[in-house]
C-alpha cells in the first residue's frame, strides 16, 4: 500500500502488513512465520506474532528454538518494537480530531465522578489532545525525569477527582523498562526511545512478568470500574480480539448486573464480499453479547440489545424523537425488510461518535 494511502495510524491489521513489508528478505522473521503458522498462530495479527516469539524467547537460552537462536529472537523483538515505535510515533495534525472532540466533551462540565479512559493503543495521540485542551489527567505515572508507576495512587484512588483517567493496558511508546536492584521496573519517559523492545505489548508472559507492574494493575482498574454500581463502559474500536481483556469484562459483567458495556462497531455486521457467502464481522463480539444480557453490540446495520439480534429502524411516531440523536441516523430504502426501509447507527465510527459528544455538549437554538 502506497505511503500516503496508510491512515494516521494503522489499525493492527494494518500495522502488521506494514511490518511483514519491512522484514520481506529477513530470513530470521520469515523462518518466525513459518513457525508461527505450523503453530496455528494468526500471521496477521502482530500481537500474536509478538507473543509468539516472546515464548519462543523464554525457553531459547543455551540453544535454538525452531531454527532460532536467543541472538536471533532478541535482535527480532527489537526490529519488530522500532518499526512499531516508527509507524505511530505521529502526532495529530489540527486540533479539531476525533480525539480533541472527545476531550472537549470530557471537560464540558465538573464530573463528580472523574471520566475513565481505557485504551489497548500504544500511541500517543490521546495523550496530545488531552494536553492540547488542557485537560487535566493521570495515567498511573508519577515523577519528572523519570517517571515512575504509582501502584498506591491507582489501587487507593488518590487523585483529584478533577483529573480524568487515562489507562493504557496494552502500554504505550514512551515506557520503558529497566532492571532497578535486581527488579524489572517500567517507567515513562517524555521521549521516545527507538529500542522499544521493553514495551509491554500483548503477550502470554505479561502475567508473569507484569505483576508488579502497569499491566496487572490496570486490567484490575478496569474490573473495579465495570463492577461499580450502574458503570457505564462504552467501547469504540475494539473487536474482541483479545482473550484476556475479553474475561475481564464478561467477569465483571456477570458479577454486576447493574452495569453496560456498549461496543460500538465499525461497519455493518457482516462483512459482504461479491460471489462469496456473507462472514460475520466480530464473531467473538456477536457471540459473547448473545449470551450476556448487559454487553450490547452495534454495529451500523444492525444490534445486539439484551442478548437479541435485529435491525435497527425508527417506529411510527420517532421522527420527533430529540434531533441530537435522530441526526446520527441515516435511512435508505429496502425492500426487503418488513419496514420497506433501513436505518443505519454509525456511532461505531469513532469520528462520528465523537461528534456525537461534541454536538451533545450544547448547541445553538439556530443549529436545531
Amino acid at each position: 500500500m502506497p505511503e500516503n494511502e496508510w491512515p494516521l495510524i494503522p489499525d493492527v491489521a494494518n500495522l502488521t502488513k506494514f511490518i511483514n513489508s519491512q522484514l520481506t528478505e529477513d530470513y530470521s522473521y520469515q523462518t518466525l512465520l513459518a513457525e508461527l503458522i505450523k503453530a496455528e498462530r494468526n500471521p496477521e495479527n502482530i500481537e500474536d506474532t509478538l507473543s509468539f516469539l516472546r515464548s519462543l524467547l523464554s525457553v531459547s537460552k543455551g540453544g535454538e528454538v525452531r531454527g532460532l537462536t536467543e541472538e536471533n529472537l532478541l535482535d527480532l523483538e527489537k526490529k519488530i518494537c522500532k518499526i512499531i515505535v516508527k509507524k505511530i510515533d505521529v502526532l495529530l495534525p489540527t486540533q479539531d480530531t476525533p480525539y480533541h472532540h472527545l476531550c472537549k466533551w470530557i471537560r464540558s462540565i465538573d464530573r463528580k465522578t472523574p471520566i475513565e479512559i481505557f485504551t489497548t493503543n500504544y500511541d500517543l495521540l490521546m495523550e496530545q489532545s488531552l494536553e492540547d485542551l488542557e485537560v487535566e489527567y493521570f495515567d498511573g505515572f508519577v515523577g519528572a525525569r523519570r517517571s515512575f508507576f504509582d501502584l498506591r495512587a491507582l489501587e487507593d484512588n488518590m487523585i483529584p477527582t478533577h483529573w480524568s483517567r487515562l489507562w493504557k493496558i496494552h502500554g504505550s511508546i514512551n515506557w520503558y523498562k529497566e532492571d532497578t536492584l535486581g527488579q524489572k521496573r517500567v517507567y515513562r519517559s517524555s521521549e521516545i526511545k527507538e529500542d522499544a523492545s521493553h514495551l509491554i505489548y500483548p503477550s502470554h508472559l505479561k502475567y508473569e512478568e507484569s505483576r508488579k507492574m502497569p499491566y496487572l494493575a490496570l486490567i484490575d482498574q478496569l474490573n473495579r470500574f465495570i463492577r461499580r454500581k450502574s458503570s457505564l463502559l462504552i467501547m469504540s474500536g475494539y473487536s474482541f480480539n483479545d482473550g484476556h481483556l475479553n474475561d475481564t469484562i464478561l467477569n465483571a459483567l456477570k458479577a454486576n448486573p447493574t452495569a453496560m458495556v456498549l461496543g460500538l462497531m465499525f461497519g455493518d455486521f457482516e462483512d459482504k464480499i461479491s460471489d462469496q457467502p456473507p462472514k460475520e464481522k466480530y464473531p467473538e463480539a456477536y457471540r459473547l453479547a448473545k449470551n450476556q444480557h448487559n454487553l450490547n453490540i452495534w454495529t451500523f446495520d444492525k444490534a445486539i440489545i439484551g442478548t437479541n439480534l435485529g435491525h435497527w429502524h425508527l417506529f411510527p411516531g420517532s421522527e420527533d424523537a430529540d434531533l441530537d440523536i435522530r441526526k446520527f441516523i441515516d435511512t435508505v430504502k429496502n425492500d426487503d425488510l418488513p419496514t420497506k426501509t433501513q436505518s443505519f447507527v454509525k456511532l461505531g465510527d469513532f469520528a462520528t461518535f465523537t461528534n456525537f459528544l461534541k454536538r451533545i455538549i450544547g448547541s445553538a437554538a439556530g443549529e436545531r
